[in-house]
């Protein structure tokens, strides 16, 4: 009773205090409701309870404005994502990754792999229970906006531990017929990025599209890639309740990839590269179609189509010896190795169907919205092929495959949440969600000299459910909680290992557990912008490597199982303060310091390793910063720290497994800095300013094996103009 009355005590002081402020101009806060969708404060701010057709009250939600921010666009994503409070990102992308992945609350970050990632509201990744990985993720340039939900997005999106990352591009110039914008960048390790779009609307039909082409040489030998990345859409507005239109995005790179390195040869020269043979290409496609019908003020409708037809190929001196075996020409025959040749296809077919209604319960008003999902892909890997003694991109191989598998997931999901309003503050949202899966694995691999075949299939179905709280004391504030369950089936990659030097538990489990929320987030004006929560996530028969020494070879090997059950909580705090804003409501000038925060104790609960921290979570995570903006000029200079972690679930610090050992904390700063004159801008920065070395990933396969070190710093400088 007591612990009642004192946070209804402190409910009511945050209200009187916040109330006082924000007398005045509620009519231009409630326009910006209307047409935004979004509440914003410097470009970072959170989701309305309710946008197109979509249930986010009570849930935990980050909407980033990417045009807003001071960063290198063209490449670098930690000044753009790291204002997310917890974000980890794996910065791989110069050295065979086609982008960085992201993960929060300790999960896994490798390839975004624990997310649901998604273009504008569909998935862009191969398949989002059997092949969940990131290749493509459009250039930030193209992006207006990076929506994110946290686990509680389960029920809406799918039943990743993960949450929801959603990359919104950019749109057709409501008042023109055309308009025309490019932008050139320049950088350090002969980096040039050239991105350009085209948009516009006539009568009835809107358009946009972009083509971005970027090369770059890399911070260490044997790292050379290009990239093309394409995007288009055009929309038909039958009416004002009825619009369709449909999109294609696409991907086409080569990247030369330098290789995994062990810590004696990191710690003595972290841009140096063994291997100089090492080749990737990943074509992704991606076309989708929608339908938004919206019959009236209180009901609407979407259905999106979404057809992905892509690969990743490689040719590589693959990962036997460890990071520590040399590439070298064997003096037997005056040649080098044969290389290994992987080949992977990629295709999926999904639709989403959603709908939203409003009706009247009791004197209040309530939305309910659900809907139904259907997937199907099919996924096709080929290797172990045996490629050419030569260095160049040589996809050809001689003889057969050394294993051969195609796998299948259907996934049938409906969904459905309700929001119940009780007075004009308080909210109650109750969900569920069912999911089928269904899952078929059929093949061969040869083991020396056997040829094991594998046919198998598997069903399985499960219920999610979930409830979220929100209480408005003012229109810009609330306080949120939410516990939602959340599940992850085994995938591709945990069944057959790409690799050699892995091996498999045959008695894999899917993962389970849930994600819950309780914070408080607040907008003063124009100057302040405070989210703080504390979270707690459990994930039971977590899928994890850890290293085994083979007895008879006395070889260490990783080991792919079911590790135990780990529980993650924490805090997670974004906090910006515009200091000339709050002396002068009417100021053209910022300066404003921000603070993203999080603290995640992410350890095993159970078994072997009780006690031990989850591999790669690291315990802190902290970016702040300052920002300069006038009229016409803006400047961020940007800390980043991240704290240690551990490569696998033993946490032994050194090892002979490349992907066991220590990840030692580390801080990067970042500078960018932007001066706009009417419709053309100058950009300018440094990235790892004070030249640090670091990694953030080891692996025992692809990009590696071993350790993958971060890019050094790097200077850029660009030019955009808008016609």
């Amino acid at each position: 009773m007591n612990n009642r009355k004192i946070i209804i005590a402190i409910v009511a002081l945050l209200s009187f205090i916040i109330t006082q402020a924000q007398q005045k101009d509620s009519s231009k806060i409630l326009k910006e409701v209307i047409v935004t969708g979004y509440k914003t404060v410097n470009g970072v701010g959170h989701l309305l309870e309710m946008k197109d057709g979509i249930i986010y009250a009570g849930k935990k939600t980050e909407i980033i404005v990417v045009d807003s921010l001071d960063a290198n666009k063209a490449i670098n994503t930690r000044q753009i994502l790291g204002r997310i409070a917890g974000l980890n990102i794996v910065e791989t992308e110069s050295s065979g990754f086609t982008a960085n992945g992201i993960a929060t609350r300790g999960l896994n970050p490798t390839q975004s792999i624990e997310m649901n990632t998604r273009q504008n509201g569909y998935n862009i990744s191969a398949d989002v229970y059997g092949y969940n990985e990131a290749y493509y993720i459009p250039p930030m340039e193209a992006v207006k906006r990076i929506e994110m939900v946290r686990g509680a997005s389960s029920l809406q999106f799918g039943a990743q531990f993960g949450g929801l990352v959603n990359y919104v591009t950019e749109d057709a110039p409501k008042d023109k017929p055309f308009q025309f914008i490019t932008a050139q960048t320049v950088g350090s390790f002969g980096m040039y990025n050239s991105f350009n779009s085209v948009g516009g609307n006539y009568k009835k039909i809107s358009y946009y599209g972009f083509i971005q082409y970027r090369t770059m040489d890399g911070n260490r030998p044997n790292s050379q890639q290009w990239q093309l990345s394409g995007f288009g859409k055009i929309q038909y507005a039958a009416s004002p309740k009825l619009n369709i239109g449909v999109e294609y995005s696409l991907l086409r790179n080569k990247i030369h990839m330098p290789g995994g390195l062990s810590d004696s040869l990191f710690y003595a020269n972290p841009t140096t590269s063994i291997r100089a043979r090492n080749w990737l290409k990943s074509p992704w496609n991606i076309i989708s179609s929608y339908i938004n019908f919206n019959p009236n003020a209180n009901t609407t409708f979407s259905l999106k189509t979404t057809y992905l037809f892509s690969n990743r190929s490689l040719v590589w001196r693959n990962e036997d010896g460890g990071a520590n075996a040399l590439d070298d020409i064997d003096p037997a025959t005056n040649q080098y190795v044969p290389r290994e040749v992987e080949s992977e296809d990629m295709h999926s077919i999904a639709s989403e169907a959603r709908v939203s209604a409003n009706y009247i319960l009791g004197k209040n008003k309530s939305t309910l919205a659900g809907g139904i999902r259907f997937s199907h892909a099919w996924f096709k890997r080929l290797g172990g092929g045996e490629g050419t003694t030569n260095s160049d991109f040589d996809l050809s191989i001689t003889g057969n495959w050394e294993y051969a598998f195609d796998f299948t997931t259907t996934n049938i999901a409906p969904f459905v949440e309700n929001i119940f309003r009780i007075g004009n503050k308080f909210t109650i949202t109750p969900g569920i969600r069912f999911e089928y899966l269904k899952s078929t694995a059929n093949g061969y691999a040869i083991d020396d000299i056997y040829k094991i075949t594998t046919d198998k299939s598997k069903n399985r179905h499960f219920l999610l459910s979930g409830i979220g709280l929100e209480y408005k004391p003012t229109y810009n504030s609330s306080m949120y909680g939410n516990i939602s369950q959340a599940y992850r089936p085994v995938d591709y990659n945990q069944q057959q290992p790409f690799g050699v030097t892995s091996k498999i538990d045959p008695n894999l489990k899917d993962a389970y557990g849930f994600n819950a929320d309780l914070g408080y987030r607040t907008t003063i004006k124009n100057y302040l912008n405070i989210d703080v929560s504390l979270f707690y996530l459990a994930y039971n028969d977590r899928i994890g490597e850890v290293v085994k020494t083979d007895p008879i070879t006395g070889l260490d090997y990783g080991y792919r199982t079911n590790i135990a059950n780990s529980v993650h909580k924490g805090v997670e705090a974004y906090i910006e303060f515009n200091i000339l804003k709050y002396l002068n409501q009417q100021s053209k000038q910022g300066l404003s310091i921000f603070n993203s925060f999080a603290y995640i104790n992410a350890m095993y609960t159970s078994g072997e390793f009780k006690g031990n921290r989850v591999e790669a979570a690291a315990k802190e995570i902290e970016r702040a910063g300052v920002i300069f903006s006038n009229k016409m000029f803006s400047s961020t200079f940007q800390v980043n720290y991240t704290g240690d972690a551990f490569g696998d679930a033993t946490n032994i610090k050194v090892s002979d497994n490349p992907i066991a050992g220590y990840i030692p904390a580390y801080t990067v700063l970042d500078f960018s800095a932007t001066y706009k004159i009417k419709n053309y801008a100058i950009k300018c920065g440094v990235n790892n300013l004070g030249n640090k070395s670091y990694f953030t990933r080891r692996t025992d396969e692809y990009p590696g094996p071993g350790i993958i070190p971060a890019t050094g710093r790097s200077l850029y400088v660009g030019f955009t103009a808008k016609f």
